[in-house]
């Protein structure tokens, strides 16, 4: 049987002005309305101009949409991902009626309930009872239906000892959790989601991705969702969309969106590091280069599970009597291809941190055997006194690992990270008999 539509977005865009609430001039809002009565083009907006965060722009005006046309599913859950900037939580607040569109249109079929903000939703004064019984009346649900479900929306979100009072008075965390309880609770056809989520705890991460799975697969109910974390994604999603400059670059399966998202980022991996503007620090010492070597010197892009491993680094010093008796914390995260941190190196783990840095230095970081299954990897550098942190660079460096005879063994094995995690473990194994 085909499934209808939940969602229809039709040509929907959002433009703002930079600087100021609303337009700012009647003499503006007049024109724009006068083109646009017309059927004309907005006379203040730029052609081809782009919604770049760190790029200043020479308009006023700025489209967070731009001619989004998007149709989701009943019953299936989209992810939607895409770089800061890129309009996810725009298009969720204009779907959650949090605000309107400039031009196009939404059709919708069925409630719709959402957490886009910690206390999204929420009167400060009121207590958590009073709250859930506030957001069910305005999704249209009976004292009675609130109350059928009240028990379990407080047994959720753990904050039963609170219930009774002023959610003014609550952590963040708590009101995430009583927010995302509420949405999710309260039977809303279409459950909107923003990356809030984070905000919680592992453990009711957790649940509330076991929630909206239950919500999507056993009741049919439509799920939005908007995350950066993209095992998340592939692991809840039944399908993606990749924003970028407020439009849709790409749409289908999780797996085929993350990679195109991922790919986005070859270009800015390829620059030199001191060439690198999306890090962060003091600037007092910063990443110049970073190589993979292999036993026999040689730089590698490509290793082999198992292999013994260098990583170099060098660095650019901007103020060397900082270094003269201070340790510098040197560090390395490790993610897999959907941005999950797989494992950290850390030169204060072992007590061997640099003193006396200079231009001059280079440092290695020494890696017997790499227990990496095969996969594609990422870098992140960063380096900190006790007092800050100086350099940070993500996805420094891209690798990948090929499969390899960990074990010395006569077997084949062939390690899948979904099947085995990402990590070959050093270990051995005794057969004892007779034992009495």
């Amino acid at each position: 049987m085909k499934k209808e539509n939940s969602i229809e977005i039709n040509n929907v865009s959002k433009e703002y002005r930079l600087g100021v609430v609303n337009t700012g001039t009647l003499s503006h809002d007049i024109n724009r309305w006068w083109h646009r009565f017309r059927g004309k083009d907005d006379p203040y907006l730029k052609i081809g101009e782009e919604n770049i965060q760190n790029k200043k722009t020479k308009s006023e005006y700025i489209m967070a949409l731009n001619d989004v046309n998007l149709s989701v599913k009943q019953g299936e859950v989209l992810g939607i991902i895409g770089k800061n900037g890129a309009g996810k939580s725009t298009l969720l607040k204009i779907l959650s009626k949090v605000t309107g569109p400039s031009t196009g249109e939404i059709k919708y079929r069925g409630r719709i309930a959402s957490l886009l903000e910690v206390g999204t939703g929420f009167h400060l004064e009121l207590t958590g009872k009073e709250n859930i019984f506030l957001n069910g009346a305005i999704l249209g649900m009976s004292k009675s239906e609130i109350k059928r479900k009240f028990d379990e929306i407080v047994e959720f979100s753990g904050c039963l000892k609170y219930v009774d009072t002023p959610v003014k008075r609550y952590s963040s965390g708590m009101l995430v959790r009583l927010g995302f309880a509420v949405a999710a609770f309260l039977e809303p056809e279409i459950l909107v989601v923003d990356e809030v989520l984070a905000v919680g705890d592992a453990e009711f991460q957790k649940k509330a991705i076991g929630k909206m799975q239950d919500v999507s697969q056993n009741e049919g109910r439509t799920v939005l969702f908007v995350s950066h974390n993209m095992a998340a994604i592939k692991t809840l999603c039944t399908s993606a969309v990749l924003l970028h400059n407020g439009q849709v670059k790409t749409q289908g399966s999780p797996n085929k969106v993350i990679s195109e998202y991922l790919k986005g980022n070859s270009n800015i991996i390829t620059k030199p590091l001191p060439d690198r503007k999306d890090r962060r620090g003091s600037g007092k010492v910063i990443f110049d280069k970073v190589l993979i070597l292999d036993n026999r010197n040689k730089i590698k892009s490509t290793i082999a599970t198992g292999d013994d491993i260098v990583i170099k680094i060098k660095f650019q010093v901007n103020d060397p009597n900082l270094f003269t008796n201070t340790p510098l914390e040197i560090g390395l995260i490790l993610r897999d291809q959907y941005d999950s941190v797989v494992t950290t190196f850390s030169s204060f783990f072992t007590d061997e941190s640099p003193i006396g840095l200079t231009d001059n230095s280079e440092i290695l970081c020494i890696i017997d055997k790499l227990p990496l299954i095969s996969g594609q990897y990422y870098l992140d550098l960063w380096c900190a006194t006790s007092a800050e942190d100086h350099d940070f660079i993500s996805k420094a460096l891209q690798f990948n690992v090929v499969e390899g005879n960990y074990f010395n063994s006569k077997h084949t094995w062939r390690p899948r990270a979904d099947r085995h995690g990402y990590m070959v473990t050093p270990q051995s194994w005794k057969h004892i008999i007779n034992v009495d």
